[in-house]
């Protein structure tokens, strides 16, 4: 069987249970996006150093393709197992505490682009956000969303900021965008 069926050629797709829907369906973007996540991170990892992060990333993408099963199912379908639990969630943010533990790390606002690996994640982490907004629009729609999606995703924006930081604090390289010299209102971090 060929990948080019020709079923999409009107601008449609089948969601995970067969139900065809516009390829312009919020549910189709937001599992579209949540794949466009992957591969970013899938780039960032190829040429990431760190093998603590590598492994970590690599994790994370498989759970990446639960989120998008979640997103890809029809509502009112259940799949057998829960693609997403709140252990995934805690998962991270366990991460996301360790890594802000770290003595020096970045707590503000970081300037893309000190390192190519830390602007890899830069990237994944714009394309997280993006994702993120996917889903609450998908969400804000009516549509019904598995429960621990968003906040998976939300978590994994912060994750992948701090990836970044902690890429550039073991090359030594200092991207902060603000300084003694240069103060200003602490925002979030990860936007």
């Amino acid at each position: 069987m060929s990948i080019a069926t020709k079923g999409g050629d009107e601008g449609q797709t089948s969601l995970a249970s067969g139900m065809r829907v516009s390829k312009a369906d919020l549910r189709v973007e937001a599992y579209g996006t949540v794949d466009e996540l992957n591969s970013t991170l899938g780039f960032a990892r190829s040429i990431c150093t760190n093998k603590e992060i590598c492994s970590a990333v690599y994790e994370i993408q498989n759970t990446l393709f639960r989120v998008g099963s979640a997103l890809a199912t029809q509502p009112g379908k259940k799949k057998g197992v829960s693609p997403l639990s709140v252990e995934d969630v805690d998962k991270l943010t366990d991460m996301v505490h360790a890594i802000e533990a770290i003595d020096g790390i970045v707590s503000d606002w970081a300037l893309p682009g000190a390192l190519t690996e830390s602007a890899a994640f830069e990237v994944a982490r714009t394309v997280c956000r993006r994702a993120e907004r996917c889903i609450v629009r998908l969400a804000e729609s009516g549509a019904e969303i598995h429960e621990n999606a968003l906040p998976y995703i939300n978590r994994l924006s912060d994750l992948i900021w701090l990836f970044g930081r902690q890429i550039e604090l073991e090359a030594k390289v200092d991207s902060r965008l603000r300084d003694e010299k240069k103060a200003g209102p602490s925002w979030s971090r990860a936007w």
